[in-house]
């Protein structure tokens, strides 16, 4: 079933794409290629431009300037119905009066196709909904309802399949079952997914390639090991999970290794890690790369590791890990992240502490950036 699915696609492109509401830019000169049989997130705060992008890509949103074309084909002034686009939202919008086969077969129906039973056959046993082909939609779970979504939308054999959002609405544990699903859906189909989402991880776990935006802009583009573990602005650092930051010079330029001094503290960050064009670095580090010591037990720190020392604030059990929020001596409060390998062996609150990690884990940004300015902005978006 699967070969039988596979079709030949080409490659989405976006070029100088423009999108203005009055004076302000929602979508402000993007030029992106999504490669043909992709699955890409376009992953960012509310009001970035990725919904714009997506309703533009779509059909729905006008651009004020810019090209979309699929493969060699121009398809910015075509009508939305006249696009090999189809478009999969939060909501589902299946037909509450029709069940499963036949708002599966809507779209070819409406098409003039009057033998639809082949096609929808193999499109609900592609989402495993075949046993539920005369249910209603009322009859089905969530997930098992955005799944008839994505058929319905399947099999009218669109060159793009856009996802507004799609998993919003399912609790956390079923949008986790739905991420891999849909991940299944499309390898097997082959089709090219855009994904819109607010969502870390859900762009990580399905996405081949992460495009990160912010107003209106891509921020970076990569895939998501290498842009997690390699951010290369304040803004990413901060939005595609959590990042301790600490605002230096450098001092000293050795080979492989850069010294920053930030706050009477020597850092060592990798040259080939660093993104910061001058002498004014941010230095990086991500929680679950660091290690909390007791201060007595200094002598275990690996030589060349960097190292901070400050006071236990706050201690969350998460299970898998336990969070520490800790105070430095300059007054910044820093995140680590421990996995917990041994039972009750936790630091507590108002321990003096030395965290430490290698430099092969830390990262270096262009200086002069707000270190907090975008965690608050995600907050304040809701995200």
């Amino acid at each position: 079933m699967g070969e039988r699915l596979q079709r030949n696609v080409e490659d989405l492109h976006l070029s100088n794409l423009t999108k203005k509401f009055g004076d302000v830019a929602a979508v402000d000169d993007l030029t992106l290629t999504i490669p043909a049989g992709s699955f890409f997130a376009l992953l960012g705060a509310s009001g970035c431009g990725k919904t714009t992008t997506l309703r533009m890509v779509a059909g729905l949103e006008d651009p004020t300037s810019g090209r979309i074309a699929i493969g060699e084909k121009d398809i910015t002034a075509l009508r939305a119905f006249q696009r090999p686009v189809n478009t999969v939202f939060q909501s589902y919008a299946l037909f509450p009066h029709l069940d499963i086969f036949e708002n599966v077969a809507f779209g070819l129906r409406r098409r003039g196709i009057k033998k639809v039973e082949p096609a929808v056959n193999a499109m609900l046993e592609l989402v495993e909904l075949a046993p539920m082909a005369r249910r209603k939609p009322t009859q089905l779970s969530g997930g098992q309802q955005q799944r008839v979504a994505v058929a319905r939308a399947l099999i009218n054999e669109p060159d793009v399949l856009l996802l507004d959002e799609p998993l919003g609405a399912l609790d956390l544990k079923l949008r986790r079952q739905m991420q891999i699903e849909l991940k299944r859906i499309q390898t097997e189909v082959g089709t090219t997914f855009v994904h819109v989402t607010h969502d870390q991880e859900e762009a990580m776990t399905m996405a081949d390639t992460i495009a990160v935006m912010n107003a209106g802009r891509i921020e970076q583009l990569g895939d998501p090991a290498s842009i997690y573990e390699l951010p290369h602005t304040v803004f990413v650092a901060n939005f595609l999970g959590q990042s301790n930051l600490f605002a230096g010079t450098r001092v000293a330029t050795n080979p492989g290794m850069l010294e920053v001094l930030a706050n009477g503290v020597k850092f060592l960050v990798p040259t080939a890690r660093n993104s910061a064009p001058g002498d004014e670095v941010i230095v990086g580090i991500r929680p679950e790369k660091m290690t909390v010591l007791d201060i007595p037990d200094r002598e275990k720190v690996p030589s060349g590791n960097n190292a901070l020392e400050g006071r236990v604030v706050d201690v969350s059990y998460a299970g898998v890990s336990t969070q520490y929020l800790i105070t430095l001596a300059w007054g910044q409060n820093i995140t680590v992240f421990e996995q917990n390998v041994v039972v009750g062996d936790r630091s507590s609150v108002g321990d003096q502490v030395l965290v430490h990690w290698s430099p092969e884990h830390t990262f270096g940004l262009a200086g002069g950036e707000t270190l907090l300015a975008t965690t608050a902005q995600a907050i304040a978006a809701g995200v």
